[in-house]
């Protein structure tokens, strides 16, 4: 899973560091305001890589003193930072740059380059979101696509799919933009263009920080997941009943536990050390993902 992970990152990285660069020489080049906010888009992608990849190396360090679950939460934090830098760049340079080119106009100064290198950038750039589309395909089972990214613990999938899925957009607003500017002669349209890629930067970046928030604040493992520790728990004979089921990710692949049980009376404390102890390994093969599990006797009350 994990070399499933950096797999697409990669990808996304080094096709979107390629693409920034060829658009921003072609912005340069044209005075294109919308291909120097496709550059800037590029760069942003190419920056939220990299921190993702750190995510991605911060997650495996080992559990200390200091942090005695471990550190697998650091990549829902640069997940969240990746939202946020999609919005505070991305969007904001983008906005602006189209705002500033709407009261000062400049002619765009060639389109042929402009169309070359967006036609490259789209086939480049549908490359990488076919590849992320399908490990995201893969990784979500038989969940929907929304349901897969609302009920997702890990990040790293849907970030990249939503990244390329923006990238794509904007490609297409851009070479829209340039075909308008030079059949009409209005280069309005690629000022336009280029606060419409922000908009599309602005709303991905908000669904992005909306579906990390939760996995950062720390989220339940899903539904199947806490009915089937249920049903393990109850199964016991030794257990008279279930009170609670607490859990949370501290990663996408690991999941604490903490259970609230009643235990039949009378019974021994060797009972309940060997009730305890196969109920923990019976969660533990059933759910992979569970590290970590903390069973407590309570009363009913």
């Amino acid at each position: 899973m994990q070399s499933s992970r950096k797999l697409v990152i990669y990808a996304a990285l080094v096709g979107n560091t390629l693409i920034a660069i060829t658009k921003f020489l072609a912005a340069y080049f044209t005075s294109s305001s919308a291909m120097f906010s496709e550059g800037i888009h590029s760069l942003v992608d190419t920056g939220n890589q990299v921190l993702l990849l750190y995510g991605l190396k911060r997650s495996q360090l080992p559990a200390s003193e200091r942090f005695p679950f471990g550190h697998g939460k650091e990549i829902y934090f640069w997940s969240f930072v990746v939202a946020i830098m999609i919005f505070a760049v991305g969007a904001g340079v983008s906005i602006y740059e189209g705002i500033h080119r709407l009261y000062d106009p400049s002619q765009v100064q060639n389109f042929i380059i402009n169309y070359t290198v967006l036609g490259f950038a789209i086939i480049f750039e549908g490359f990488a979101w076919y590849f992320a589309f399908r490990e995201f395909s893969r990784s979500r089972g038989e969940w929907g696509y929304f349901e897969a990214v609302h009920k997702g613990k890990d990040p790293t999938m849907f970030v990249v799919l939503f990244e390329d899925t923006a990238a794509m957009m904007g490609l297409l607003v851009a070479l829209s933009a340039n075909i308008l500017s030079q059949l009409t002669g209005l280069y309005v349209f690629d000022a336009a263009a280029s606060i419409i890629i922000g908009l599309i930067l602005a709303v991905t970046a908000v669904w992005l920080a909306y579906e990390t928030k939760s996995l950062l604040i720390g989220e339940r493992a899903n539904t199947h997941v806490v009915d089937g520790i249920r049903q393990l728990a109850t199964d016991f004979s030794k257990i008279d009943h279930l009170n609670e089921v607490l859990t949370m990710h501290m990663g996408p692949d690991f999941i604490l536990v903490n259970i609230s049980v009643g235990f039949v009376e009378p019974i021994t404390g060797e009972e309940i050390e060997t009730t305890v102890a196969k109920l923990d390994n019976a969660i533990k093969n059933r759910f992979s993902n569970v590290k970590r599990i903390f069973i407590e006797a309570e009363s009913r009350h």
